[in-house]
């Protein structure tokens, strides 16, 4: 892709992220994610039904009149976006593949991240580590972060969570919000999914697509793994076949939902044809009630 149709790529990114990121996401997002606590901000003259425990007395000792202490939240925060990059992303029956909705679902958090003066950093994976950019504010940043998104190419094939989590958990010193972004087809990452969830708050955001819950009895099909580069003749008129498949899509399925719900993380799933946004607004209202 040369550089004129990726600026147009993401310039389109932008144009439907931001929009909706500053129209319909900005409230939602900052009620479910809260700052870090309270500080001071101001010295005012004491109202009627103010808590009297806010009461400054050096000032209203100095003035002879009451005045009382105004705090506001502490809302500087910072959000990490955690992104499977491997092969099995790159695939989409419907509308988009799971890897351009993981795109848009990154430009989207990140500005309303920046809507409330967070600051946003990305972390992109394989079963290696393939480009980390240190969290920051802006709108330059954050197209940045959607040109590496859109335009990155992986030199890694497969998916290994383990390895992105306990670099996330040596990388990360304060508290931030991470939001993972994976199908969630791989195993043996739950301790260290424990760890980052106990350390900051963590939002698991499963994309997947509906042709990928069973085998359609289409007879003697060649397949390939893209992960692992192997190709393999299945027979997709027996049932056997076809509900050994649903039950390993299954159990990765039941996994990610209970290694969040043990490491007590936020969990989505999203499907290729149906609404991110909807998914998203109806996550956010519920966590910030």
């Amino acid at each position: 892709m040369d550089t004129s149709e990726l600026l147009k790529k993401v310039r389109k990114i932008e144009i439907k992220t931001k929009g909706l990121s500053q129209h319909i996401f900005s409230g939602e997002y900052h009620s479910a994610f809260k700052g870090r606590g309270m500080s001071f901000s101001e010295v005012r003259a004491y109202q009627y039904g103010d808590d009297v425990r806010d009461i400054d007395w050096n000032v209203t000792a100095r003035t002879g009149d009451p005045h009382v202490k105004v705090f506001e939240e502490e809302r500087e925060l910072t959000v990490m976006l955690l992104v499977d990059m491997s092969r099995s992303a790159f695939f989409g029956s419907v509308n988009q593949l799971k890897s351009e909705m993981g795109v848009e679902i990154c430009a989207l958090l990140a500005f309303s991240a920046i809507n409330n003066n967070d600051k946003v950093g990305l972390l992109l994976f394989t079963d290696a580590i393939e480009r980390f950019i240190p969290p920051k504010k802006g709108s330059k940043h954050i197209l940045r972060i959607i040109r590496e998104l859109r335009d990155f190419e992986p030199k890694g094939k497969g998916t290994d969570m383990r390895v992105a989590l306990d670099y996330f958990n040596n990388l990360t010193k304060k508290r931030s919000i991470c939001f993972l972004l994976s199908d969630f087809l791989a195993a043996n990452y739950e301790k260290a999914l424990r760890i980052a969830a106990r350390r900051n708050e963590l939002v698991g955001i499963r994309l997947t697509d509906r042709r990928e819950k069973e085998l359609p009895p289409a007879g003697l099909l060649r397949v390939s793994d893209a992960e692992a580069d192997l190709y393999h003749w299945l027979d997709t008129s027996s049932r056997q076949v076809r509900r050994q498949y649903t039950d390993w899509y299954l159990e990765r399925k039941q996994a990610f939902e209970e290694a969040f719900r043990k490491a007590g993380a936020d969990q989505i799933t999203i499907y290729t044809d149906e609404s991110y946004v909807h998914q998203l607004l109806q996550f956010f209202k519920k966590r910030a009630a």
